[in-house]
């Protein structure tokens, strides 16, 4: 068994799961947590009145942050699920990508 299979379980288009290992996933939820304090954060900035150009320094260090998370995960879909999917002859996992790399840049 390759590492990229070892590492992504199942990357079934009828089970649409991801199964990523546990480093990956105490990476990607600590980084969330994180966000997610930040976001509670400007949520008081707002409540104690906080000059304006303050807290769109913070939205956008939160959208930097939230970028981070989006590129460590399309790198890990990239190198497993989308790597998979072509070696099994589903080549519309291309589209499917095209699709998210277009959201994720908007």
């Amino acid at each position: 068994m390759d590492n990229l299979t070892h590492e992504h379980d199942s990357c079934s288009t009828d089970e649409r799961k991801s199964h990523h290992s546990d480093k990956t996933k105490k990476n990607l939820i600590s980084r969330l947590n994180r966000i997610e304090g930040q976001v509670r954060g400007l949520k008081g900035l707002i409540e104690k009145d906080t000059y304006c150009d303050d807290v769109l320094h913070q939205i956008s260090s939160v959208q930097s942050a939230l970028n981070g998370v989006g590129k460590l995960l399309l790198e890990h879909h990239m190198k497993s699920c989308v790597v998979e999917r072509i070696q099994e002859g589903e080549n519309e996992v291309l589209d499917e990508l095209l699709v998210t790399i277009n959201k994720l840049i908007r």
